[in-house]
């Protein structure tokens, strides 16, 4: 899409219908906070609504709400909205102390809230406003935020609002049930040929090249039913060295990918079964693809909404393109180490936390995020580790809900899938994406102008 003017907001309505096509689904029983600067939106938080013991004593609650939006800087003031059902928001409310404990918060941290609302079923109303002449119970229809004309400007731009995530529901497969039965089939083919590889260097290297090929492929490229394909794929995410390695090397390059194995010292130093020197497996055939590939795969910044985190609000600019610092020097083919002097690749704990690089390649993450979103809904343990990797990637968006959708998605298929349960820990604590808690990292779902 070409990049558009900025969004005027014209009134309450507009930035409450902002709010669903910032987080990708309208939220429920949860309090949105949306930071400022001067008349720009900023950041947006997403939190579930305390418990009644937790709304009798906000004061924890309203802290995390600080902690997350003092991550935006530039921030100098701040909105909320409480989604709630109708009953909810009838004055008095349970969720007055709430907002009140917030606004407190916030004032002491600089960010002064301008206004707040409450966003029932059917009606909503302004949360700082007790007059009933300006205000009258029960509030105006929620109608009026799905008509609004941001709403409908942005739906116009190609921007839609999906169901709310959930993690109690492993997705089913939109495939027929003999393309299905088929992949399985080549799927236990491709893991006994794989088998006892996992620490042959030549393999490694050969794994990264064919997932470096499908994630440098221009996006969005129309993912057809390919058998050999997916079995293959499907296959290398069993192997967690491989699993690993294609996580790092979509956000940081191959350099960073090669470079941690070798630290890890993952590969067998002998000949013979799995050794540096065993000829691999040959890989599938990928179709030519006549349209043009990224210009780099290394380095590309980029930025979006945080939901749940203190990442940039979502915008319609084009994508930002600064810098990232010096690009790696090339790395020939499973050698591990980059050529020449250059920077020293980011090691794989500081990946995976959003640590380094300084701004990751979000069109590789976002590539990486559609290829396993295909891969997930084929089932059986390798969709067990497709669905973690998305919540990875969803984690580092500083989507909060859809990590932790993935990931349950991800036990439920698997129980005792380590890095599912390590990654929703993570987001449980509150754990911020090192890349989402930096504004001039986060990951930008619409570009970098922002509505104001």
């Amino acid at each position: 899409m070409t990049a558009p003017e900025r969004l005027t907001v014209r009134g309450p309505e507009d930035i409450l219908g902002f709010i669903p096509h910032s987080l990708g689904y309208w939220p429920a029983s949860s309090l949105v906070a949306m930071t400022l600067h001067g008349t720009t939106l900023g950041a947006t938080l997403r939190l579930d609504l305390p418990t009644p013991a937790g709304q009798a004593a906000p004061f924890g609650f309203a802290d995390a709400v600080r902690r997350y939006l003092e991550s935006d800087q530039d921030a100098d003031g701040a909105l909320l909205a409480v989604f709630t059902s109708d009953a909810g928001m009838v004055p008095p409310s349970a969720y007055d102390l709430l907002i009140s404990t917030v606004q407190c918060s916030l004032e002491q941290a600089g960010m002064p809230v301008r206004a707040a609302w409450f966003v029932g079923d059917v009606y909503w109303r302004d949360a700082l406003c007790s007059d009933g002449s300006c205000c009258p119970m029960p509030g105006r229809p929620v109608q009026e935020i799905r008509d609004s004309m941001l709403n409908a400007e942005m739906v116009y731009r190609g921007s839609s609002v999906g169901p709310a995530p959930r993690s109690g529901s492993v997705p089913e497969a939109p495939v027929p049930a003999m393309h299905l039965a088929a992949v399985r089939e080549a799927q236990a083919g491709w893991e006994e040929e794989l088998g006892g590889l996992s620490r042959s260097r030549a393999q490694f290297s050969a794994v990264l090249g064919f997932w470096q090929t499908l994630l440098d492929r221009t996006p969005p490229v129309a993912w057809l039913p390919d058998i050999e394909r997916d079995a293959f794929l499907r296959a290398t995410l069993l192997v967690p060295t491989w699993r690993d390695a294609v996580m790092v090397m979509a956000a940081a390059g191959r350099n960073a990918a090669e470079a941690g194995a070798e630290q890890f010292k993952v590969f067998a130093d002998g000949d013979g079964a799995g050794g540096a020197d065993e000829s691999v497996v040959s890989l599938p055939v990928l179709p030519p693809v006549e349209i043009p590939h990224r210009a780099s795969a290394a380095g590309k910044p980029g930025a979006a909404a945080a939901e749940e985190a203190g990442g940039r609000a979502p915008a319609l600019g084009p994508p930002r393109r600064t810098g990232n610092g010096a690009p790696l020097r090339p790395v020939p083919a499973g050698s591990g180490t980059p050529v020449g002097p250059g920077p020293v690749p980011a090691g794989y704990g500081e990946v995976l936390m959003g640590v380094a690089p300084n701004v990751p390649d979000w069109e590789g993450l976002d590539a990486l995020d559609r290829i396993l979103g295909n891969l997930a809904v084929l089932g059986g343990q390798a969709a067990a580790a497709a669905l973690t990797m998305r919540g990875w990637v969803a984690w580092c968006r500083g989507r909060g809900s859809y990590a932790a959708a993935h990931l349950g998605q991800a036990l439920e298929l698997d129980p005792d899938y380590r890095l599912a349960e390590l990654l929703l820990d993570l987001v449980g604590r509150g754990t911020l994406c090192g890349w989402a808690a930096r504004k001039e990292t986060a990951w930008q779902k619409f570009g970098e102008d922002t509505a104001g």
